[in-house]
């Protein structure tokens, strides 16, 4: 086991068992916030182990949920829009936490694999994880017209 390895564990570890907590317990709007969480901790723990493992296609994978994943949120934001107006769906200090974690990961993968083709992939994943997580928390607290009703 090597420090990447070690860093998706401990990553994985934390930032799962939150999510996990976070959907099956509490109200709705809890629970698709957690989903939203989910996101955003998957995707920097497949960068750290694709360093870890030498596995390039790990990087395909953080990238295709970095994308989706936000998407998927913003469909359950306007389904559920009505539930969702009774609760408060605010998490921005976990918002904020899991978007310095992505920025910290990519940066330091960007590091370590220095410039080339990786690194602009690299921080594309890092633009779509931490923009689309933003967008789609401020859509779950009702910032965006026609989402939740706001």
């Amino acid at each position: 086991m090597n420090g990447w390895i070690l860093a998706a564990t401990v990553e994985l570890g934390g930032g799962g068992a939150a999510a996990v907590w976070g959907v099956t317990t509490g109200p709705l709007a809890r629970r698709v916030v957690a989903q939203n969480l989910t996101t955003s901790v998957v995707c920097p723990a497949l960068l750290l182990l694709s360093q870890g493992y030498g596995r390039p296609a790990y990087v395909d994978l953080a990238l295709l949920l970095a994308l989706l994943g936000p998407v998927g949120t913003l469909v359950f934001a306007r389904l559920l829009s009505d539930e969702l107006e009774r609760g408060e769906a605010g998490a921005w200090g976990l918002t904020w936490a899991a978007a310095g974690l992505g920025a910290a990961v990519v940066v330091a993968l960007c590091v370590a694999g220095g410039p080339g083709r990786a690194m602009v992939k690299l921080l594309v994943i890092g633009v779509l994880l931490i923009g689309g997580n933003l967008i789609a928390s401020r859509a779950l607290a009702g910032g965006i017209q026609g989402v939740r009703g706001g």
